[in-house]
Protein backbone atom coordinates (compact mmCIF):
# COMPACT_ATOMS: atom_id res chain seq x y z
CA UNK A 1 0.00 0.00 0.00
CA UNK A 2 3.20 2.65 1.06
CA UNK A 3 4.38 1.50 -2.21
CA UNK A 4 1.23 2.36 -4.13
CA UNK A 5 0.99 5.60 -2.82
CA UNK A 6 4.34 6.90 -3.24
CA UNK A 7 3.94 5.53 -6.94
CA UNK A 8 1.03 7.58 -7.96
CA UNK A 9 -0.47 9.09 -5.49
CA UNK A 10 0.46 12.96 -5.81
CA UNK A 11 -2.23 14.87 -4.66
CA UNK A 12 -4.65 15.11 -1.81
CA UNK A 13 -7.62 14.30 -4.08
CA UNK A 14 -5.76 11.22 -5.57
CA UNK A 15 -4.84 9.97 -1.83
CA UNK A 16 -8.61 9.95 -0.97
CA UNK A 17 -9.19 8.65 -4.22
CA UNK A 18 -7.32 5.59 -2.90
CA UNK A 19 -8.44 5.06 0.29
CA UNK A 20 -11.95 5.08 -0.75
CA UNK A 21 -10.85 2.24 -2.84
CA UNK A 22 -9.59 0.05 -0.28
CA UNK A 23 -11.87 -2.95 0.96
CA UNK A 24 -11.03 -5.62 3.65
CA UNK A 25 -12.97 -8.16 5.51
CA UNK A 26 -11.19 -10.04 8.08
CA UNK A 27 -12.57 -12.92 10.18
CA UNK A 28 -11.35 -13.29 13.33
CA UNK A 29 -11.05 -10.38 16.08
CA UNK A 30 -7.73 -10.39 17.06
CA UNK A 31 -6.29 -10.22 13.33
CA UNK A 32 -8.90 -7.53 12.17
CA UNK A 33 -7.80 -5.17 15.42
CA UNK A 34 -4.14 -5.56 14.36
CA UNK A 35 -5.37 -5.44 10.62
CA UNK A 36 -6.65 -1.65 11.75
CA UNK A 37 -3.95 -0.77 13.85
CA UNK A 38 -1.50 -1.18 10.93
CA UNK A 39 -3.81 1.07 8.57
CA UNK A 40 -3.35 4.09 10.95
CA UNK A 41 0.14 3.11 11.26
CA UNK A 42 0.57 3.54 7.96
CA UNK A 43 -1.24 6.78 7.46
CA UNK A 44 -5.05 5.60 6.48
CA UNK A 45 -6.90 7.83 8.65
CA UNK A 46 -10.19 6.39 8.71
CA UNK A 47 -9.64 2.09 8.58
CA UNK A 48 -12.96 1.31 8.86
CA UNK A 49 -13.17 0.10 5.42
CA UNK A 50 -11.86 -2.82 7.12
CA UNK A 51 -15.24 -4.86 8.14
CA UNK A 52 -15.05 -7.50 10.69
CA UNK A 53 -17.13 -10.31 8.97
CA UNK A 54 -16.92 -13.37 7.26
CA UNK A 55 -16.73 -13.25 3.46
CA UNK A 56 -17.50 -16.64 2.55
CA UNK A 57 -20.62 -16.21 4.71
CA UNK A 58 -22.43 -14.65 1.69
CA UNK A 59 -24.06 -16.67 -1.12
CA UNK A 60 -21.81 -17.50 -4.05
CA UNK A 61 -24.10 -16.53 -6.77
CA UNK A 62 -24.81 -12.95 -4.80
CA UNK A 63 -21.57 -11.57 -5.96
CA UNK A 64 -22.56 -9.73 -9.20
CA UNK A 65 -20.80 -8.52 -12.08
CA UNK A 66 -20.43 -4.72 -10.28
CA UNK A 67 -18.30 -6.39 -7.82
CA UNK A 68 -15.77 -8.08 -9.82
CA UNK A 69 -12.65 -7.07 -10.02
CA UNK A 70 -9.28 -7.11 -11.88
CA UNK A 71 -6.61 -8.37 -9.76
CA UNK A 72 -7.39 -10.92 -6.50
CA UNK A 73 -3.91 -11.52 -4.60
CA UNK A 74 -4.39 -13.71 -1.59
CA UNK A 75 -2.85 -16.21 0.88
CA UNK A 76 -6.38 -18.08 1.85
CA UNK A 77 -6.33 -19.74 5.11
CA UNK A 78 -4.68 -23.53 5.09
CA UNK A 79 -6.64 -26.22 6.59
CA UNK A 80 -9.11 -23.65 8.37
CA UNK A 81 -12.86 -25.58 8.41
CA UNK A 82 -15.59 -23.33 8.50
CA UNK A 83 -18.76 -23.67 10.64
CA UNK A 84 -22.07 -25.05 9.73
CA UNK A 85 -24.21 -23.72 7.24
CA UNK A 86 -21.06 -21.95 5.52
CA UNK A 87 -20.79 -24.68 2.73
CA UNK A 88 -24.29 -24.00 1.78
CA UNK A 89 -23.43 -20.70 0.01
CA UNK A 90 -21.86 -22.73 -2.21
CA UNK A 91 -23.23 -24.86 -5.33
CA UNK A 92 -23.50 -28.48 -4.24
CA UNK A 93 -20.61 -29.87 -6.54
CA UNK A 94 -18.56 -27.25 -4.50
CA UNK A 95 -19.71 -27.98 -1.32
CA UNK A 96 -16.98 -28.16 1.64
CA UNK A 97 -15.65 -27.15 4.69
CA UNK A 98 -12.74 -26.45 3.70
CA UNK A 99 -11.72 -22.69 3.60
CA UNK A 100 -8.96 -22.38 1.36
CA UNK A 101 -10.99 -24.45 -1.43
CA UNK A 102 -14.11 -22.04 -0.70
CA UNK A 103 -12.27 -18.99 -1.25
CA UNK A 104 -10.93 -20.72 -4.95
CA UNK A 105 -14.15 -20.61 -6.10
CA UNK A 106 -14.71 -17.31 -4.57
CA UNK A 107 -11.71 -16.15 -6.79
CA UNK A 108 -12.83 -17.52 -9.57
CA UNK A 109 -16.58 -15.91 -9.30
CA UNK A 110 -15.17 -12.34 -8.47
CA UNK A 111 -12.62 -12.38 -11.46
CA UNK A 112 -13.06 -9.78 -14.18
CA UNK A 113 -12.83 -11.43 -17.79
CA UNK A 114 -8.94 -10.79 -18.63
CA UNK A 115 -8.51 -10.62 -14.68
CA UNK A 116 -5.67 -11.93 -12.67
CA UNK A 117 -5.01 -14.04 -9.89
CA UNK A 118 -1.80 -14.81 -8.06
CA UNK A 119 -2.99 -17.43 -5.01
CA UNK A 120 -0.94 -19.05 -2.52
CA UNK A 121 -2.28 -22.72 -2.04
CA UNK A 122 -0.76 -26.02 -0.26
CA UNK A 123 0.19 -29.01 -2.08
CA UNK A 124 -3.21 -30.56 -0.70
CA UNK A 125 -5.10 -28.60 -2.66
CA UNK A 126 -3.14 -29.53 -5.90
CA UNK A 127 -3.55 -33.62 -5.43
CA UNK A 128 -6.56 -33.45 -3.34
CA UNK A 129 -9.85 -35.67 -4.86
CA UNK A 130 -13.75 -35.25 -4.59
CA UNK A 131 -14.61 -31.41 -4.55
CA UNK A 132 -10.63 -30.42 -5.07
CA UNK A 133 -10.83 -32.22 -8.09
CA UNK A 134 -14.06 -30.61 -9.63
CA UNK A 135 -12.31 -26.87 -8.04
CA UNK A 136 -9.46 -27.60 -10.24
CA UNK A 137 -11.37 -28.86 -13.27
CA UNK A 138 -13.47 -25.46 -12.91
CA UNK A 139 -10.28 -23.19 -12.67
CA UNK A 140 -9.19 -25.26 -15.77
CA UNK A 141 -12.18 -24.78 -18.02
CA UNK A 142 -13.19 -20.64 -16.60
CA UNK A 143 -9.51 -19.87 -16.31
CA UNK A 144 -6.06 -19.91 -18.12
CA UNK A 145 -4.08 -21.43 -15.12
CA UNK A 146 -0.72 -21.08 -17.23
CA UNK A 147 2.00 -21.00 -14.29
CA UNK A 148 2.63 -22.92 -10.92
CA UNK A 149 5.69 -22.07 -8.86
CA UNK A 150 6.21 -24.35 -6.83
CA UNK A 151 7.66 -23.70 -3.11
CA UNK A 152 9.80 -25.46 -0.64
CA UNK A 153 8.46 -26.15 2.84
CA UNK A 154 10.31 -24.20 5.25
CA UNK A 155 8.59 -21.17 3.39
CA UNK A 156 5.82 -20.54 6.27
CA UNK A 157 8.29 -21.89 9.09
CA UNK A 158 7.93 -21.62 12.10
CA UNK A 159 4.35 -21.50 11.67
CA UNK A 160 3.72 -24.45 9.06
CA UNK A 161 6.03 -26.88 7.38
CA UNK A 162 3.62 -27.97 4.26
CA UNK A 163 4.74 -27.47 0.84
CA UNK A 164 3.28 -24.14 -1.49
CA UNK A 165 2.63 -23.41 -4.51
CA UNK A 166 1.45 -19.96 -6.32
CA UNK A 167 -0.91 -20.40 -8.60
CA UNK A 168 -1.34 -17.50 -11.50
CA UNK A 169 -4.08 -17.70 -13.72
CA UNK A 170 -5.85 -15.24 -15.94
CA UNK A 171 -9.91 -15.63 -16.45
CA UNK A 172 -11.69 -15.94 -19.69
CA UNK A 173 -9.93 -18.63 -21.75
CA UNK A 174 -9.33 -22.50 -20.55
CA UNK A 175 -5.79 -23.81 -19.62
CA UNK A 176 -4.09 -25.20 -22.63
CA UNK A 177 -0.66 -25.49 -21.10
CA UNK A 178 1.02 -25.42 -17.65
CA UNK A 179 4.54 -24.02 -17.11
CA UNK A 180 5.90 -25.44 -13.45
CA UNK A 181 8.85 -23.44 -11.86
CA UNK A 182 10.43 -25.07 -8.73
CA UNK A 183 11.92 -22.24 -6.26
CA UNK A 184 14.79 -23.55 -4.55
CA UNK A 185 16.65 -22.54 -1.35
CA UNK A 186 19.26 -20.62 -1.21
CA UNK A 187 22.65 -22.04 -2.07
CA UNK A 188 24.55 -22.32 0.81
CA UNK A 189 21.20 -22.36 2.86
CA UNK A 190 19.39 -25.60 4.10
CA UNK A 191 15.84 -24.14 4.58
CA UNK A 192 14.01 -20.63 5.52
CA UNK A 193 13.01 -19.34 8.92
CA UNK A 194 12.22 -16.47 10.21
CA UNK A 195 15.72 -15.48 10.78
CA UNK A 196 16.26 -16.20 7.45
CA UNK A 197 12.87 -15.54 5.57
CA UNK A 198 12.43 -16.01 1.86
CA UNK A 199 12.78 -12.61 -0.08
CA UNK A 200 11.96 -11.20 -3.51
CA UNK A 201 15.69 -11.07 -4.52
CA UNK A 202 15.22 -15.01 -4.34
CA UNK A 203 12.91 -14.90 -7.26
CA UNK A 204 14.90 -13.29 -9.16
CA UNK A 205 15.65 -16.21 -11.75
CA UNK A 206 12.01 -17.05 -11.72
CA UNK A 207 11.15 -13.54 -12.61
CA UNK A 208 14.22 -13.38 -15.32
CA UNK A 209 12.65 -16.52 -16.68
CA UNK A 210 9.02 -15.53 -16.82
CA UNK A 211 8.84 -13.82 -19.65
CA UNK A 212 7.52 -10.41 -19.55
CA UNK A 213 3.60 -9.56 -19.45
CA UNK A 214 2.97 -12.34 -22.24
CA UNK A 215 5.38 -14.81 -20.81
CA UNK A 216 7.34 -15.37 -23.85
CA UNK A 217 10.16 -16.94 -24.81
CA UNK A 218 9.88 -19.39 -21.80
CA UNK A 219 12.10 -22.65 -22.06
CA UNK A 220 12.15 -26.06 -20.03
CA UNK A 221 15.31 -26.40 -18.08
CA UNK A 222 16.52 -27.99 -14.86
CA UNK A 223 13.90 -25.71 -12.81
CA UNK A 224 11.27 -25.11 -15.17
CA UNK A 225 8.77 -28.03 -17.21
CA UNK A 226 5.81 -27.78 -19.14
CA UNK A 227 2.42 -30.04 -18.83
CA UNK A 228 -0.55 -30.09 -21.23
CA UNK A 229 -4.51 -29.89 -19.78
CA UNK A 230 -4.78 -33.24 -21.78
CA UNK A 231 -1.62 -34.43 -19.30
CA UNK A 232 -3.70 -33.02 -16.47
CA UNK A 233 -7.24 -34.32 -16.96
CA UNK A 234 -5.73 -37.77 -17.51
CA UNK A 235 -4.13 -37.39 -13.80
CA UNK A 236 -7.12 -37.20 -12.63
CA UNK A 237 -6.85 -32.80 -12.40
CA UNK A 238 -3.87 -34.05 -10.14
CA UNK A 239 -1.62 -30.80 -10.34
CA UNK A 240 1.08 -32.16 -7.91
CA UNK A 241 3.87 -33.18 -10.47
CA UNK A 242 7.28 -33.22 -9.38
CA UNK A 243 10.36 -32.11 -11.44
CA UNK A 244 10.82 -34.31 -14.46
CA UNK A 245 14.30 -33.01 -14.57
CA UNK A 246 15.59 -33.99 -10.98
CA UNK A 247 17.17 -37.47 -10.73
CA UNK A 248 15.52 -39.53 -8.12
CA UNK A 249 17.94 -40.90 -5.41
CA UNK A 250 18.50 -44.72 -5.71
CA UNK A 251 18.33 -46.21 -2.81
CA UNK A 252 19.12 -49.98 -4.42
CA UNK A 253 17.15 -52.61 -4.85
CA UNK A 254 14.25 -53.63 -1.73
CA UNK A 255 15.42 -57.19 -1.43
CA UNK A 256 19.27 -56.31 -0.61
CA UNK A 257 18.32 -53.67 1.51
CA UNK A 258 16.25 -55.45 3.49
CA UNK A 259 19.29 -58.61 3.60
CA UNK A 260 21.49 -55.45 4.63
CA UNK A 261 19.21 -54.51 7.71
CA UNK A 262 18.87 -57.90 8.83
CA UNK A 263 22.43 -58.33 9.06
CA UNK A 264 22.59 -55.11 10.64
CA UNK A 265 20.00 -55.99 13.73
CA UNK A 266 21.57 -59.27 14.05
CA UNK A 267 24.86 -57.24 14.53
CA UNK A 268 23.02 -54.69 17.38
CA UNK A 269 21.34 -57.53 18.72
CA UNK A 270 24.47 -59.71 19.13
CA UNK A 271 26.15 -56.48 20.70
CA UNK A 272 23.29 -55.68 23.49
CA UNK A 273 23.86 -59.57 24.40
CA UNK A 274 27.91 -59.18 24.66
CA UNK A 275 27.36 -55.35 26.62
CA UNK A 276 24.66 -57.62 29.16
CA UNK A 277 27.38 -60.45 29.74
CA UNK A 278 30.18 -57.87 30.55
CA UNK A 279 27.84 -56.22 32.90
CA UNK A 280 26.33 -59.16 34.79
CA UNK A 281 30.07 -61.15 34.97
CA UNK A 282 30.70 -57.51 36.10
CA UNK A 283 27.88 -57.06 38.93
CA UNK A 284 28.82 -60.37 40.40
CA UNK A 285 32.11 -59.41 41.32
Amino acid sequence: MRHMEEKYVRTPAQRETMQAGLLAVEKKQLPHMLCVTNMLLHGIEDPSFVRHDNTLARPLISWGKDERVDIVLTNPPFGGREEDGIESNFPQHFRTRETADLFLALIIRLLKPGGRAAVVLPDGSLFGEGVKTRLKEHLMAECNLHTIVRLPNSVFRPYASIGTNLLFFEKGAPTQDIWFWEHQVPEGQKAYSMTRPIRLEHLADCAAWWGGPRREGREENDRAWKVSAEEVKARGYNLDIKNPHTVAEDHGDPETLLKDLTKAEAEVAALRDQVKAILSEALAR
